[in-house]
């Protein structure tokens, strides 16, 4: 029986799993069976383990302390199978950005200086570089808050996410395959798509396209989960991120629908009202309805939004300041693109909250003296 320290930390809508990169490596063992065990991602409840047994709640970071210039943290992203013996490194997450940023001031892995203090990370699966600013009054770092994000109505540490030149972070461009519009084969014939690469690789359609108006509960929408699970293995091979004979990966590109605003209920039975967002969108999270939208898939939809042809920009309300309001299955989630002055693409920032659940001691299950 293996010892591994870790905190589980709710940054906005889920709750990921912290562990230090040197109590890793001092277990001798690789960290894919190391967290297939801890999480029991073979179970599909984990049981026996630490996971959630939702795409929400099956998460990890590894972090450390970066020796680059211009980063305070590095971390890898850990998306843990769920009834699946599998953990999927390919992707980056803006919730569990957010609670690496509040480990990172809890942890000694940048200085407070001030009554505010800004955590400058690197996602290592992507490159990624992100910004998490977390109130430090007194220099010191704070165990409570009181922000809420849509998806939970529990308080947390106000966190202001930013995502640092997100376009092209995976594949080098914004529209990887050049075009604003691709056109794809679903289980019911041609779909357009729109392909877009800024914060995660994500792949969208209209919601028309599989007779859906974009406001749909995640019951009614997950009608359209097969569909699209077959629409984003095809999406996958024409922004190369993978290859014909590769393993299908259910992280990345990030699938979903958009449409124009309409008025509906969210999950809590809040009347959202048509002028109160810009675009209403679905997303899929691994094999199921997202409850709410991933912070990189939110970053992609303001891309694809202001981006003349795309499926987005086709149907969302523009705004002046470069605001999107999305109109998610829990709420109204907000993104703003602020517009830097070297030429990269815009910084997108979203308002999020973050709080300490558990500091912990895991018992794992994995044979000491395994291999790393």
């Amino acid at each position: 029986m293996l010892r591994l320290h870790g905190e589980m930390i709710r940054g906005g809508t889920s709750k990921c799993w912290i562990f230090d990169h040197r109590d890793v490596a001092a277990t001798g063992v690789d960290v894919d069976t190391l967290l297939l065990a801890a999480f029991n991602a073979a179970d599909p409840r984990q049981i026996d383990g630490v996971g959630g047994a939702s795409s929400t709640t099956s998460k990890a970071a590894v972090v450390q302390a970066s020796p680059q210039a211009g980063v305070d943290v590095e971390y890898a992203f850990a998306q843990v199978g769920i009834g699946d013996e599998r953990v999927e490194w390919a992707s980056n997450c803006g919730n569990c950005a957010t609670a690496v940023a509040l480990y990172a001031v809890h942890h000694d892995l940048v200085p407070i200086t001030s009554d505010t203090t800004t955590v400058r990370m690197l996602n290592v699966n992507t490159g990624a570089r992100l910004t998490g600013t977390i109130p430090t009054p007194a220099g010191v770092a704070p165990e409570e808050g009181t922000a809420t994000v849509p998806g939970t109505s529990a308080p947390g540490v106000p966190v202001l996410l930013g995502f640092q030149d997100p376009a092209g972070s995976t594949t080098g461009r914004a529209l990887p395959t050049g075009r604003a519009l691709d056109e794809l084969t679903g289980p019911d014939g041609p779909v357009e798509a729109s392909l877009v690469d800024a914060g995660a690789p994500a792949a969208l359609f209209e919601a028309k396209a599989f007779g859906l108006d974009g406001t749909e509960s995640p019951a009614a929408f997950a009608a359209a989960v097969p569909a699209l699970t077959l629409l984003r293995r095809q999406a996958a091979l024409a922004m190369g991120l993978a290859r014909e004979g590769d393993p299908v990966s259910h992280a990345v590109p990030k699938a979903g629908i958009v449409a124009r605003p309409a008025p509906y209920r969210t999950t809590q039975g809040i009347l959202v009202d048509q002028d109160e967002y810009d675009l209403a969108v679905r997303m899929v999270s691994m094999h199921a309805p997202h409850p709410a939208i991933g912070l990189t898939s939110a970053v992609a939809l303001a891309t694809a939004a202001a981006t003349p042809g795309t499926l987005a920009h086709r149907v969302a309300r523009q705004t002046a300041d470069g605001t999107l309001r999305l109109g998610t299955p829990a709420g109204v989630v907000t993104t703003q693109a602020v517009p830097v002055p070297d030429g990269a693409s815009p910084t997108v920032l979203l308002h999020r909250a973050a709080r300490r659940i558990a500091r912990a001691e895991l018992l794992v299950p994995v044979p000491e003296g395994r291999p790393a």
